[in-house]
């Protein structure tokens, strides 16, 4: 009777345990596979830098040798303070460090003002106002070159610093809308009993608003130092003088009529693009958190 009743319990954890161990080894294949794509996709992706790196480490003529080696023949690590001190980088870096840093400022305290008057305050037009701030965005920014050029070069501007600096304390239409979406997730009771015990809108703004915003501001942060650390169009348009380049336009002077210093060009690059991985690495969970929260609350 025993002998049975133990075959018998046997057999059924053999019957439940089979579908089960199935299943795992189920979702660990497609685990493994997941992960083999992902890897491959990175690979892919990480080669042009893995390239850029070993161009850097070349001789000038190695550059071009067939058929192309990816590993220097001589790991030459001086090109990079060669190439920063062949060109006033220095003065580059400086210029590009004021035209960024005001760009990133600038879009901060205008936009979320702005985003905060479309989120919260209430007001005849304001949804009309709101799908043509969002037309803007339709436009293409080759269109309003001319215009921008006339503007500044009218108001004395041109050869300076401010073309690049200006445009962002008006406002930038995604940013506004990125923004916008966020505070919207935001409850309004919290707006409520502020004004309940007396505070303004723009103490709801800077005291409630901003502090939990924190997602959201780190995104545009972001988004706004990238796009401004290596904008090579606004400072080939409006700058003359060498004295006032940034290191996109820095960079553009390794390219020669008839030969170029791709070796030089792409140390100077790398170098150009720690600050731009520094601060994506340091706000990278605030970003994710932001581009995942925004547009969570659309109203």
């Amino acid at each position: 009777m025993d002998a049975d009743l133990q075959q018998t319990t046997i057999v059924s954890v053999r019957t439940q345990s089979g579908p089960l161990f199935g299943m795992r080894n189920q979702r660990l294949a497609q685990r493994v596979i997941v992960y083999a794509l992902l890897l491959a996709l990175s690979v892919l992706f990480v080669l042009p830098f893995m390239w850029m790196v070993s161009t850097s480490l070349k001789q000038s003529e190695d550059v071009f040798t067939y058929p192309p080696s990816f590993f220097p023949t001589t790991f030459l690590w001086q090109n990079y303070p060669r190439g920063w001190t062949i060109l006033p980088f220095n003065t580059f870096l400086i210029n590009s460090l004021i035209v960024t840093s005001a760009n990133v400022i600038g879009n901060l305290i205008s936009c979320s003002l702005v985003a905060f008057g479309f989120a919260r305050l209430r007001a005849r037009g304001r949804g009309i106002l709101f799908l043509a701030l969002l037309a803007t965005l339709m436009i293409p920014r080759e269109v309003t070159i001319v215009p921008r050029f006339l503007l500044f070069s009218q108001m004395g501007l041109v050869n300076t610093l401010w073309p690049l600096i200006l445009p962002a304390w008006f406002g930038y239409a995604f940013f506004i809308f990125l923004l916008r979406q966020f505070f919207m997730t935001i409850p309004t009771e919290l707006d409520d009993a502020a004004r309940i015990d007396g505070a303004s809108s723009l103490r709801i703004f800077f005291e409630i608003i901003l502090p939990l915003s924190k997602p959201a501001l780190a995104t545009v942060a972001i988004f706004a130092f990238i796009g401004n650390w290596s904008n090579l169009l606004d400072p080939l348009i409006y700058i003359r003088s060498q004295d006032l380049y940034t290191l996109a336009l820095g960079l553009n002077l390794f390219r020669g009529q008839n030969f170029t210093q791709f070796n030089l060009l792409m140390a100077v690059s790398i170098i150009t693009l720690i600050p731009v991985l520094t601060v994506f690495f340091l706000s990278q969970r605030l970003f994710v958190q932001g581009v995942t929260l925004t547009g969570m609350g659309g109203r």
